[in-house]
């Protein structure tokens, strides 16, 4: 691995939360410090839902909300009230129980009909903000994302068509095995972040990140060796049962 990766490796899944809200609060505060404000990238999927858990608890006093502005690096195509919707989790595990600025939460609006148009607004939301030019990509603070058995992150999925995608910052990758569109960060905004953190928890893991860390195959077929920062850090958070199958076990 080059210097700019790091892996962690936890024993248990709380250890592995805890870990991971110390470097939200890390971030978080040197993002303050040196910018006056902490943009974080939140995932969807279980093994973040307990990192907000966790955030909202712990983290109430230590974690500057009210310059914190949240994104999602990728949302599925239903309303935001559905129980599949990214944004709903992270707002009834986190946002219900802290105080956050209602401006401060820029969630994709997945409950347009088409999600194509719906990825487009996203982008223009994110230009907006960082008031980016044409070519410009917006470079996130802190970039959260899990990685599913198959080795997607975010909504890329493996040989899809968003993989190949180089200019746009969001787009409607459709995944034929789940017969859906998933809005979703494209790779360069991916890997234009100043840090982006990998939570990876479970047995059921273990193959496909002994594939991204470890082997050559390629990105196309497990898209999370796919992001390596330009000018950043790659952090992962990992436990001991999504390490298993790791050379040099500790």
């Amino acid at each position: 691995m080059s210097p700019s990766v790091e892996i962690r490796r936890l024993t248990t899944p709380q250890e592995l939360f805890e870990a991971a809200a110390e470097e939200v609060v890390r971030a978080a505060n040197q993002a303050v410090a040196e910018r006056g404000r902490f943009t974080l990238a939140l995932s969807g999927g279980s093994t973040p839902k307990s990192l907000y858990t966790l955030l909202a608890t712990n983290a109430r006093s230590t974690l500057p909300w009210d310059r914190t502005f949240f994104f999602w690096s990728d949302e599925r195509h239903v309303p935001p009230t559905d129980p599949d919707s990214n944004y709903r989790m992270a707002q009834e595990a986190m946002f219900s129980k802290v105080s956050v600025p209602a401006g401060n939460v820029l969630r994709v609006p997945s409950e347009m009909p088409d999600a194509a148009a719906a990825a487009e607004a996203y982008e223009q939301t994110l230009r907006k903000f960082s008031a980016l030019e044409p070519q410009q990509f917006p470079r996130f603070d802190l970039i959260l994302l899990g990685m599913g058995p198959d080795g997607h992150t975010a909504s890329l999925f493996p040989e899809t068509a968003a993989l190949q995608e180089k200019s746009r910052l969001v787009v409607a990758n459709w995944v034929e095995k789940l017969k859906t569109s998933r809005i979703t960060f494209t790779v360069p905004v991916l890997n234009a972040g100043r840090s982006v953190a990998f939570l990876v928890s479970g047995t059921d893991k273990a193959p496909a990140l002994k594939a991204v860390i470890e082997s050559d195959a390629p990105g196309e077929q497990y898209p999370a060796k796919l992001v390596r920062p330009n000018d950043g850090k790659l952090i992962w958070f990992v436990d001991r049962a999504a390490a298993s199958e790791l050379s040099n076990q500790p």
